[in-house]
C-alpha cells in the first residue's frame, strides 16, 4: 500500500506514532508611537508578548494568535502578517516546537484603553520602545522579536537565530 501523508486517515495506534511538534503563536502589538506591548506573566520570570500554545483541535497559528491576545489582554486584533517562524529544539525541561510571530500593526487609541489583563496569567502590562522591550525579553523570544522588527518580510529562525 502506498504511504499516506494524512495521519487523520490512519488507525488510532498509527496516528499516535506520528511525531508531534508543539506550536504556539504570539503577537507584536504597537501603539501609534511605535511602542510594543509586553506582559509580565505570573507563571514565570521575566516579560513576554501576548501569545501561547495552539489548540490541538485544528486551530491555525493566526487563530491562536487572535485568541491568546483576546484572552491575555482583552484586545481584538483583526489583521496581522507573519513576521517570524522559529523552530526551538527540545531540551531538558523544554519541549521545543515551532513559534509563529505576527505583527498586528499599530492599534488605534481606543483599543489601547481596552487592555484588560487576564489576572490568573498576567500581572501587568507596559507599552515600551522596542529597544527597551528587547532588554526585557529573554533568549529566543528576544532574538525572534529583534529579527522580526529588523526586517520588512518574514524570517525563518532556529532558537531565535538564522540557521547556519
Amino acid at each position: 500500500m502506498p504511504p499516506d501523508d494524512d495521519a487523520g486517515d490512519r488507525a488510532p495506534q498509527q496516528a499516535d506514532a506520528v511525531p508531534r511538534v508543539p506550536a504556539s503563536a504570539g503577537a507584536l502589538l504597537f501603539d501609534r508611537h511605535g511602542r510594543l506591548l509586553v506582559l509580565k506573566p505570573t507563571y514565570k520570570a521575566g516579560w513576554t508578548l501576548p501569545g501561547g500554545q495552539m489548540e490541538a483541535d485544528g486551530e491555525t497559528p493566526w487563530e491562536a494568535c487572535r485568541r491568546e491576545v483576546r484572552e491575555e489582554c482583552g484586545l481584538e486584533v483583526t489583521g496581522g502578517r507573519l513576521v517570524a517562524v522559529d523552530f526551538l529544539r527540545p531540551r531538558p525541561g523544554r519541549a521545543g516546537g515551532v513559534r509563529f510571530l505576527f505583527d498586528c500593526g499599530p492599534l488605534d487609541e481606543g483599543s489601547l484603553d481596552g487592555v484588560v489583563v487576564q489576572p490568573e496569567e498576567i500581572s501587568e502590562h507596559r507599552w515600551v520602545p522596542v529597544a527597551e522591550a528587547l532588554s526585557m525579553l529573554s533568549g529566543p523570544l528576544r532574538r525572534r522579536v529583534g529579527a522580526a522588527v529588523a526586517l520588512d518580510g518574514c524570517v525563518y529562525l532556529e532558537d531565535g537565530r538564522p540557521p547556519a
